[in-house]
């Protein structure tokens, strides 16, 4: 989703003056429009993530639009507390760009998996976070949010292919359904829901019609549209590259309970800690049963039982 990101917040600088751009020292090959675009708004701030957040809470107090990019557990896990109070304490719009979510940069090894970010910034209630499910769906996000007076998080799928299908379909509070089915629901999130998308046409193959539902963002959490989706269903499924404490199950099975639905509810996540071993994104989904054929198995299996 780096494209679209780029071209995206390239748009939306040209109409308004006071959006920057700070860069923990990457994105190369990836933010040249912007920086040869609007040089003058382009920031280096070198390997120094907890500064650049201060110097964007800063940049905001003063007016501006800063958005602050970095691999997915750099923008969030290291500056976490300079971005509770910087721009969460201050409601300031500071945008938190966090590339590579789950197993994004899964070559780089275990130091550089995006597993752990929503769940941590969840407890932040001011900040709100969009977890788009592919390109079209990133830029949609980065335009609908472009106005929200408080801080943003985005956590960023590094690649723009493929598409789940949503058209770029996005809004703050709201799910948004994929598939319509009535054998079960599948609630996805994040830039494996291509991946979904595929293991519910192979489960239509077999006869099973799921609903699959996407949750795309956070604060304000989405937990009436999906209780409303969540009623019509025995069975539900959670899909996630995120670990399972705080993310998108933690999420489902809250609305269950809290909404005393008869729902019985499987999830799919990362349950074990990196174990030192690194490999491309789509080798660790197969890793973790992520992959589509391990979805579907775990569907059929789940549905038995």
């Amino acid at each position: 989703m780096r494209k679209a990101f780029v071209e995206t917040l390239c748009d939306l600088a040209r109409r308004d003056p006071r959006i920057l751009l700070l860069t923990g020292d990457l994105g190369y090959l990836a933010l040249e429009p912007f920086r040869d675009g609007f040089p003058g708004r382009f920031i280096n701030a070198g390997v120094a993530e907890q500064n650049m957040v201060g110097v964007a809470t800063g940049l905001a107090e003063a007016g501006f639009r800063p958005y602050v990019y970095s691999i997915a557990p750099f923008a969030s896990l290291r500056p976490f507390e300079f971005i509770r109070n910087g721009p969460v304490a201050h409601r300031l719009p500071v945008r938190i760009v966090g590339m590579g979510m789950g197993f994004g940069y899964g070559h780089s090894g275990p130091t550089h998996y995006g597993l752990e970010d929503i769940g941590a910034l969840r407890t932040l209630p001011a900040l709100a976070i969009a977890i788009p499910a592919d390109s079209q769906q990133a830029a949609a996000a980065i335009r609908a949010t472009s106005g929200h007076p408080g801080p943003v998080y985005y956590s960023l799928g590094k690649d723009d292919l493929p598409v789940a299908g949503l058209n770029g379909r996005f809004e703050l509070g709201k799910v948004q359904v994929l598939r319509e089915g009535g054998d079960t629901v599948i609630v996805a999130m994040g830039s494996i829901v291509p991946e979904v998308a595929a293991a519910a046409d192979r489960l239509a193959e077999a006869g099973i019609r799921p609903t699959v539902a996407v949750v795309s963002n956070f604060s304000p959490d989405p937990d009436e549209d999906l209780a409303q989706i969540l009623r019509s269903f025995r069975t539900a499924f959670s899909v996630e590259a995120h670990t399972l404490s705080g993310g998108l199950g933690a999420f489902v099975a809250g609305v269950i309970a809290c909404h005393g639905l008869a729902c019985r509810l499987t999830m799919m996540g990362v349950r074990t800690s990196p174990d030192g071993t690194s490999g491309v994104q789509a080798e660790r989904w197969r890793k973790h049963g992520l992959d589509c054929a391990s979805i579907v198995r775990t569907v059929l299996d789940g549905l038995r039982r």
